[in-house]
């Protein structure tokens, strides 16, 4: 189990479409051909993060808290990665949910 599961610390995430169809904003990185939710240590990095990020202009964006065990359970229901990012969109980890 790595550390991130066993700590279980509160992360934060950019959630898309938060008032109708809420679901976490997913990125594919067409480099490796793969599939991650990007989600962060800070709010503020989040939101610092959230513009640099691939998104459907026409909708609504909100930065939301979520502890990491569920986010880990939601990414590998749906086949994704998790990707740990800075504020300025940098890669700092990435881990197999």
């Amino acid at each position: 189990m790595s550390r991130w599961a066993e700590e279980d610390p509160w992360v934060w995430v950019v959630v898309q479409d938060p008032e109708r169809n809420e679901q976490f904003l997913g990125q594919h990185d067409q480099e490796r051909d793969v599939s991650f939710i990007p989600f962060f240590r800070e709010k503020e990095e989040a939101r610092a993060a959230l513009y640099g990020l691939a998104r459907d202009e026409s909708l609504e964006y909100e930065v939301q808290a979520i502890r990491y065990r569920n986010l880990a359970e939601h990414a590998a229901r749906n086949g994704f990665r998790l990707f740990l990012l800075d504020g300025r969109g940098v890669v700092l980890e990435q881990l197999e949910p």
